[in-house]
């Protein structure tokens, strides 16, 4: 099968992804055969080839968002072959430890992610665990449903953690993707969202979809947040999303790697304000995002590419030409 493989990590201008002819991939007990129709392209995804993470496997094929056919399934499980599911990072724990057990098995230190501990979508052909496939609805195709699987997901569980209200302020730091999906799930529920990004096509874009105030995060906004989640992967918007935190309120922090956060006056943290970081998602966590995804008609943005062009594809994301979520078609 044709496959993007990286087998060193180096900057994404030097192409370090590598387009290969690997072996189709053997399945083992309670794992499928998922022929891969399209995969999503994740800021996670250059962390990844650029050596941001501490990698547990090389050689990898990354990608964690996607949209398969199921093509081997295992003996009377869940899924038949033909069947359309969604793919996100985790795979699979241990589930017998006190985190798979109180349903927070993101946080087992056994669990083993894809595109990390397991190879994943930037191939024609991936395994997966059964229990961690998902049904697609079909109002999405393939190529709009891969946003849900990552940036989607992850961005619901920090709309979880936020825990905030109708009536309440919502503030998103970063508008790609997850902050698309999430600022939508916000406003079905009545929530007023506040946007802090610099670009003009976000700006733009944030104000098509409802935001009340869009502005940069030094810019100070019309009143105090009772929430906010950060997307990108800058240490420096804690303190001004601190700043600009309700007392009691909680900040959510999605990136999988951050640059350093600044030292912090007390005074940012005083009141109650909490941080809290997202260790990607739990399965349950998948499901009720996708069901959400499909009640309120979510709308995503995409753009497609054929596989090949990842290198070239993570440059875009790098360099923020990319004003859409980007998707990779074997």
């Amino acid at each position: 099968m044709f496959a993007m493989v990286l087998r060193e990590t180096r900057p994404i201008e030097e192409n370090p992804l590598v387009p290969e002819d690997v072996p189709v991939p053997e399945i083992a007990p309670d794992e499928m055969l998922i022929r891969v129709k399209a995969c999503g392209v994740c800021h996670t995804d250059l962390q990844t080839v650029e050596g941001d993470l501490a990698l547990p496997k090389l050689p990898l094929i990354p990608g964690h968002q996607v949209v398969g056919c199921v093509i081997t399934p295992p003996e009377s499980r869940r899924f038949a072959p033909g069947d359309r599911v969604g793919i996100t990072s985790y795979h699979s724990s241990c589930g017998v430890c006190r985190f798979c057990l109180e349903g927070r098995e993101n946080l087992c230190d056994s669990a083993s992610f894809i595109g990390l501990h397991r190879d994943g979508g930037y191939a024609e052909y991936m395994i997966v665990n059964e229990n961690s496939a998902f049904v697609i609805h079909g109002q999405f195709s393939d190529a709009e449903a891969t946003p849900l699987l990552c940036g989607g997901v992850v961005g619901y569980r920090a709309l979880k953690m936020v825990g905030i209200k109708s009536g309440q302020n919502l503030g998103l730091y970063g508008f790609g993707s997850s902050a698309h999906i999430v600022m939508q799930i916000a406003i079905s529920r009545g929530i007023k969202v506040s946007v802090f990004t610099r670009s003009s096509n976000h700006i733009a874009s944030a104000r098509e979809l409802g935001a009340v105030w869009v502005g940069a995060a030094n810019d100070e906004s019309p009143g105090l947040m009772d929430g906010s989640i950060i997307f990108a992967p800058a240490g420096d918007l804690v303190p001004k999303a601190l700043g600009a935190l309700q007392k009691g309120g909680t900040l959510a922090l999605t990136a999988g790697a951050m640059s350093p956060i600044p030292e912090l006056d007390f005074d940012l943290i005083s009141g109650e304000r909490s941080i809290k970081s997202v260790a990607k998602a739990t399965r349950k966590d998948a499901e009720d995002l996708l069901q959400t995804a499909a009640s309120i008609e979510l709308q995503t943005v995409v753009e497609s590419f054929p596989l090949n062009e990842a290198n070239a594809v993570l440059t875009m994301l790098k360099t923020g030409y990319l004003r859409a979520g980007a998707v990779l078609i074997p």
